[in-house]
Formats: C-alpha cells, sequence, structure tokens
C-alpha cells in the first residue's frame, strides 16, 4: 500500500481530465460504465466513475479491481456469473447484477499496482485483442495523468 500513499491520489477531489477518460472509454466500449480505481488496503476507491452516481468507493474483499491490479496484461470477465472466482460475488449475485468487467492495472512510483482502470456493464460482452488494446492506451492516458498531478 506504500505506492497508493506515494502516488499522492487516494481521497482527492474529482477532476475533469480523470472524467473525460472514463467518459470516452464508456463511449468507446457502449458499456454502462468505465472507472479508474484506487485500490486501499480495505476498499477500492473512484477517482473518477462515469455511470456510477452517488458511489465513492466500494469494499475491496468484493471488488474485481482488487485482482486486476495483479494482471499485468489485464483482467477480461465477459460474463461473471460463468467465471468461477466471481460468479458468487455480491456485485454479481446482487440488485448490481455485473457480467462483464474489464480492467487494466495502474501503476504507483515502484511499479506496483495500485488500482485499475476500468469498463463495467450489467450486459456480458466479448472483448478481442483490439479492444484490450485500445483499453490498454486509454489506461496508459490516466497513468500519465495520475504521474503529472504533482507536476
Amino acid at each position: 500500500m506504500a505506492d497508493v500513499q506515494a502516488a499522492n491520489i487516494l481521497n482527492t477531489p474529482r477532476e475533469e481530465r480523470f472524467d473525460r477518460l472514463t467518459d470516452l472509454a464508456k463511449e468507446i466500449f457502449g458499456v454502462n460504465m468505465a472507472l479508474i480505481t484506487i485500490v486501499d488496503s480495505d476498499r477500492q476507491w473512484f477517482k473518477s466513475a462515469c455511470g456510477l452516481d452517488g458511489v465513492s468507493e466500494t469494499p475491496r474483499d468484493a471488488g474485481f479491481c482488487a485482482h486486476a491490479i495483479f494482471e499485468p496484461e489485464g483482467m477480461i470477465i465477459p460474463d461473471a456469473t460463468k467465471d468461477p472466482r466471481f460468479a458468487d460475488n455480491p456485485f454479481v449475485t446482487g440488485a448490481f447484477g455485473l457480467r462483464f468487467y474489464a480492467g487494466v492495472p495502474l501503476r504507483g512510483p515502484s511499479g506496483q499496482g495500485i488500482g485499475a482502470f476500468c469498463l463495467v456493464d450489467q450486459q456480458p460482452h466479448e472483448f478481442g485483442p483490439q479492444q484490450l488494446s485500445i483499453l490498454k492506451k486509454l489506461a496508459a492516458l490516466v497513468q500519465s495523468e495520475v504521474e503529472r498531478r504533482d507536476v
């Protein structure tokens, strides 16, 4: 969690530069939500949450991004109801009804995963290599903005 603290972004106000990127991703991929999450010791905190109003964080133990930060190439879940890791997750089985997740890790100063740039939907989606490439490029823009915050 040292990298999360070193990134100096946790619990900061929303910023238009991040909201523009989540809004763009939501539009490009045709999903319900695009999020920039920071994964703390016990929660996922949303720096930007396009399509998810009134929620600023979720518990880490139920969060998908807490898994995605350990996947260097990203984590794609076309249908969470069919993925044994997540089929019984409360975000899948509960009222939220999460089905699709695609997330690319964001890195802190020493290279540890501190969060994710992700897409979420309540409908299953196929997600191919070209789409993953675009998501990685958008995540690189998010990463640049995270690093430039104190400049």
